[in-house]
């Protein structure tokens, strides 16, 4: 499954920064403030499991959300991370990144629909995007 053909997903684009590429993902954040939420998406066409991956791709799709989940739960300091592959709205394979504190909105459930998405703060969220950036070695 080459990248050539590969394209973000209409509604990953249209609910998401992006915020650059690692080898395998394309890196995003999510457009709700309620919490510091990332996005892997392998940029393989096709792949909606992560079993669509060969095992090389697979093992570097774990680096990279290795990665970038040391990078925010540094950046956040959270309490949790929640790490997740669901794609049952968006059939694109992504990985969910999702910094968790005991005193956010969801705490201890998920946070798909608890809270209507909050948009971010333009100063935050440049802020948040470049210490990532950093820790990711994006740049």
């Amino acid at each position: 499954m080459p990248a050539s053909n590969w394209s973000l997903h209409s509604q990953l684009k249209k609910d998401t920064i992006d915020i650059g590429d690692l080898p395998l993902c394309k890196v995003l954040v999510i457009k709700d403030a309620h919490y510091p939420w990332l996005l892997l998406v392998p940029r393989r066409d096709g792949a909606v499991e992560i079993i669509d991956l060969d095992e090389v791709a697979q093992a570097q799709l774990m680096t990279e959300i290795t990665r970038v989940s040391r990078a925010l739960k540094e950046v956040t300091k959270c309490d949790k991370l929640n790490v997740a592959a669901l794609g049952n709205l968006v059939p694109q394979l992504h990985v969910h990144v999702i910094a968790r504190r005991t005193s956010d909105a969801a705490w201890p459930r998920p946070v798909w629909g608890v809270m209507p998405p909050l948009a971010h703060d333009a100063e935050e969220v440049q802020n948040f995007i470049s210490a990532l950036r950093r820790k990711i070695w994006l740049g």
